[in-house]
């Protein structure tokens, strides 16, 4: 467990690490060792259901739990500013990177809000470990997949990182990141370190591994995935459709005027396309979402894109061109703008 809790530490870019079984042990522990009713919780409206769990768990022990709007540091200065009175230390909760609306927490603007206050920012990246990195040039999602905290530039002691290695990196783990202080506290009053079995041996093998690939192979594999999301969007805008997503590998589709998205997800499926219905957390909408991988082939995209205007409009549009390119400074520019 040691070398691969360093390694995510080293990944991330904090002082040190803790490894669980799921997010769920992660924030069942965050929000019970380290949350007490000298603090007053904020958290992001679009945040996921775990780390919610986690809040609703520190408001039943009676801490001041309050929500703000999604993505909004000035909703959130407003709610702080109330609460600034009472003395509490606020704690805010929120996503590194939302594949509702397909955009970046503004973290930097969140800790702005809270740093008069000696606050605290609990971080649920899970969706941008392993694929965002450090900004590089001709590198769209930047180098070595550490989260949005290295691709924001953000290596702050204010802040807790928390996620899950299954997305991107392919392992069922979990893992918390921050200094020294934080997490030899979290490890000293963890309840499911105690009381829950921990990661399995070939579990940590397998992390171990993962993040040895992502070492080696990682800055590669997403170049060769942000060209097959590039190949899809660039088909997908000739088709006279729109995703949300930017560059980023979770493709969701645009409303299609007289379309219900069940049905949609239903007619690709019978052509072999197997596409996820999203309920976005900051919207009520159900929408059809591709999920891309490095494995996929250009071949696969095209055929995705075919069967989608085949299941729309009972067969392929003719005219479109096979085989686009798209420059890296196209997909560059789509997730620049993801971060606005």
């Amino acid at each position: 467990m040691a070398e691969a809790s360093a390694a995510l530490a080293a990944l991330v870019g904090g002082q040190r690490a803790l490894l669980a079984a799921s997010t769920l042990h992660v924030f069942w522990d965050v929000f019970g060792a380290l949350v007490d009713r000298r603090m007053a919780l904020f958290w992001d409206e679009g945040s996921y259901p775990v780390a919610r769990w986690g809040v609703e768990r520190a408001a039943a022990r009676g801490v001041t739990a309050r929500s703000f709007a999604h993505h909004s540091p000035e909703a959130l200065a407003r709610q702080v500013a109330r609460g600034a009175r009472t003395g509490r230390r606020p704690v805010v909760v929120t996503d590194g990177y939302c594949p509702g609306c397909g955009a970046l927490a503004p973290i930097d603007a969140y800790l702005e809000v809270i740093r008069a206050h000696r606050g605290l920012l609990i971080l649920d990246d899970t969706q941008a470990v392993g694929m965002l990195g450090t900004p590089a040039p001709g590198m769209p999602y930047g180098a070595g997949g550490g989260g949005s905290l290295r691709w924001s530039g953000l290596q702050k002691p204010e802040v807790l990182w928390c996620g899950s290695m299954a997305k991107a990196l392919g392992v069922p783990l979990a893992g918390v990141v921050g200094s020294e202080e934080l997490i030899g506290r979290l490890e000293a009053r963890g309840e499911t370190r105690m009381h829950c079995s921990p990661p399995s041996v070939a579990t940590l093998h397998a992390a171990a591994h993962a993040l040895e690939v992502n070492a080696r192979d990682g800055d590669a594999l997403r170049a060769a995935l942000g060209r097959r999301v590039g190949h899809f969007r660039t088909w997908l805008r000739r088709a006279g459709m729109s995703a949300v997503g930017g560059l980023f590998p979770v493709q969701r589709l645009g409303a299609v005027d007289g379309v219900d998205p069940r049905e949609l997800h239903a007619r690709l499926s019978q052509r072999g396309v197997r596409t996820v219905l999203q309920r976005s957390r900051c919207g009520p909408e159900v929408s059809v979402s591709f999920v891309f991988t490095a494995r996929h082939g250009v071949e696969e995209v095209e055929q995705a894109v075919e069967a989608l205007e085949e299941a729309l409009h009972g067969r392929r549009k003719p005219g479109r061109e096979s085989g686009p390119r798209a420059s890296e400074e196209w997909w560059h520019e789509r997730l620049v703008r993801s971060r606005r």
